[in-house]
């Protein structure tokens, strides 16, 4: 019974920390409001963002007007080599994960939209910090979603936090 009891607390711990995983996650749409558009300043809109491993990109754009091509390197990214890719997409809603760190390029696939600037450029960091900057600038939409991200991620603390009260004074460990 003992065994039983201290498997059934470590499965509410591992779930807790899972949850807390699953809700400090961010979503990114690509661009903001505008999104994967030709007159978007990517750049810009990429320094007010923090990208976390397991964050998500979201591209929203017409599709048949643009594609989002990930491509191989920053000498493919500067050049605009969509020739070179690692993966493209033309739904109109892709999603992209960001599942370890480090740097990735993407570019629009329709000629000549990539070197009038349809293209970006992030770098995936771990750790702790917020997900999303956005908070700190002056796009009411942006800031929204910041405090969204930020209550979704103090509400699901607190429910596993509880959960794991819970499973502890039921088995008295």
């Amino acid at each position: 019974m003992e065994a039983l009891r201290k498997s059934l607390l470590i499965f509410a711990i591992i779930m807790t920390v899972m949850i807390q995983n699953k809700a400090m996650a961010a979503q990114h749409v690509v661009g903001g409001s505008q999104g994967w558009d030709e007159s978007t300043d990517f750049n810009a809109w990429a320094s007010g963002e923090t990208f976390k491993v397991g964050d998500t990109l979201v591209f929203r754009y017409n599709p048949g007007l643009h594609s989002v091509v990930e491509v191989e390197g920053e000498s493919a990214y500067k050049s605009c080599d969509t020739s070179s890719s690692v993966n493209s997409m033309s739904a109109g809603n892709d999603v992209v994960k960001l599942n370890k760190p480090g740097t990735r390029y993407f570019a629009c696939g329709t000629a000549g939209h990539c070197d009038q600037g349809m293209k970006l450029k992030i770098t995936t960091v771990t750790g702790n910090a917020p997900s999303n900057q956005a908070a700190t600038s002056s796009n009411p939409s942006s800031s929204s979603a910041a405090d969204s991200r930020r209550f979704s991620t103090a509400f699901f603390t607190l429910i596993a936090a509880i959960f794991t009260i819970q499973m502890a004074l039921v088995f008295q460990l």
